[in-house]
């Protein structure tokens, strides 16, 4: 088996039903963190475990941006300490601006989906299927055509992971650019791998910092957004749609 370089992290921002849309975030993101597998272990690891040991004096702590912004479980103490918390949001900025990383971002605008289509594509399917393609393109320019490349992703549950996953290998199957079939190489084999919630990956905690603050961006780019500024510098490709 001939495995990639790169090992890709999927994250989201956002849900991506269409019946009953949040009028404060009424988009759908959905991140794909492209590691270089040497990178990922030389750069990414220690440096989000520095930052772990810097703030917390352990590692076990899982950082979520939603738990973050809340201000809740373990990061309830941002509520209280302003200098702490200014020194944790500079960290986190840190951490990100060090991270060696490729941003490759699907961004869905669920009420321009709805009043351009009569029956529009789940946004999570879109998503995907443009964060594929864009990524594909990329490997192949990085010289690994006919290599076995893994995307990591959050368990959500068994029905919605079984639905991913079918949507994931239907649109490997079907999109001639991708040649994937489960029995042979292609010219690429993408495959999917989930992660308990609380596996405490490295590459999904990481991905799960990225999506919020390009949607946030999208939604309202006049707003500072330093986030958003540093994880600009690492996107490879950004879709808007429709």
């Amino acid at each position: 088996m001939d495995k990639s370089d790169y090992i890709i992290y999927v994250d989201e921002s956002g849900d991506h039903g269409l019946d009953n849309i949040d009028n404060d975030y009424p988009v759908f993101v959905l991140s794909f963190c492209v590691f270089k597998i040497s990178d990922y272990i030389a750069n990414a690891v220690p440096l989000l475990q520095q930052f772990k040991f810097e703030h917390f004096g352990h590692d076990q702590v899982i950082l979520h941006e939603h738990h973050i912004r809340k201000q809740k479980d373990s990061f309830s103490f941002l509520r209280t300490d302003p200098d702490l918390r200014a020194s944790f949001l500079a960290g986190i900025s840190k951490l990100v601006e060090e991270t060696v990383v490729d941003i490759f971002a699907v961004i869905i605008d669920k009420k321009k989906l709805k009043n351009k289509y009569a029956t529009p594509d789940n946004p999570y399917n879109l998503s995907m299927r443009f964060g594929l393609e864009r990524i594909h393109s990329f490997l192949l320019g990085n010289s690994q055509e006919g290599r076995d490349v893994h995307f990591v992703f959050e368990k959500r549950g068994a029905k919605e992971d079984d639905a991913l996953e079918l949507e994931f290998r239907r649109i490997c199957d079907e999109n001639s650019q991708f040649g994937y079939r489960d029995i042979d190489f292609g010219k690429m084999k993408f495959k999917p791998v989930f992660a308990d919630k609380k596996s405490n990956s490295c590459g999904l905690q990481l991905a799960d910092l990225t999506a919020r603050p390009i949607g946030i961006n999208y939604l309202r780019p006049s707003q500072p957004n330093a986030a958003f500024n540093i994880i600009n510098t690492k996107i490879k490709a950004l879709k808007e749609f429709p």
